[in-house]
């Protein structure tokens, strides 16, 4: 499909239950041609899993969903919550428009009606067999971060042998690199922190994380 203005494609990652599924995340979305994977919330995860794909896809934060649909909405860009709900199309019908974000639901409950609230529209997977109720996280983010890419007509990668040809670092990368907080900032962000660890969102393990698995030690603009 060919486009008259350039179509992008997000992550919208909020629930995740498990943090080193965001690594795994972040490899699909290089190679399926993300532009941003959005984290709204908490700003660490772990990179386990991401194979070096952290450096080439860019992170950006935010404290509430209201302001990752606020930041969205200025660019055009649709909500498509990955649930089955009652009016979902199945994701190989591409009933896509423009540029897209994918909002995932938690690997145990789904999408809470929080998050539903900010979807534009919502797609499943069919599946075929009977041996499970649903899929992984990330491999549902491949399937539909696939057909979105099939749909917008994204240039394939080359190949070299068996591989397809990994690309220099874009994005300078800085174990110590954080971002400048306000104190209104913090005191929010630590009011999150609460509210998360309350509803069994994040385990709280008494300790910092490592500074290589915060989203804070990201890129520069």
């Amino acid at each position: 499909m060919e486009n008259e203005k350039k179509v992008e494609s997000f992550v919208l990652v909020h629930n995740i239950a498990k943090r080193h599924n965001v690594g795994t995340l972040a490899r699909s979305a290089t190679a399926f041609g993300v532009s941003e994977m959005i984290l709204v919330g908490r700003r660490d995860f772990n990179a386990f899993g991401s194979h070096g794909s952290t450096s080439h896809v860019r992170f950006r934060h935010f404290h509430s969903l209201a302001d990752a649909k606020t930041f969205l909405k200025e660019r055009d860009c649709d909500i498509c919550g990955v649930e089955i709900t009652e009016n979902a199309v199945a994701v190989n019908e591409h009933p896509f428009k423009r540029s897209t974000a994918f909002l995932l639901g938690n690997e145990g409950s789904g999408l809470s009606a929080k998050e539903c609230e900010i979807c534009d529209f919502f797609v499943y997977i069919p599946q075929y067999g009977c041996g499970t109720a649903s899929l992984n996280v990330t491999v549902a983010a491949s399937i539909v971060l696939h057909q979105f890419g099939v749909w917008a007509g994204f240039s394939e990668r080359a190949r070299e042998g068996n591989k397809f040809i990994v690309a220099e670092r874009p994005f300078k990368q800085s174990k110590k690199n954080y971002c400048m907080e306000t104190s209104e900032s913090v005191a929010e962000e630590r009011r999150l922190k609460r509210e998360s660890l309350s509803n069994g969102f994040f385990e709280d393990t008494g300790k910092e994380e490592s500074p290589s698995n915060l989203l804070n030690t990201l890129f520069d603009d």
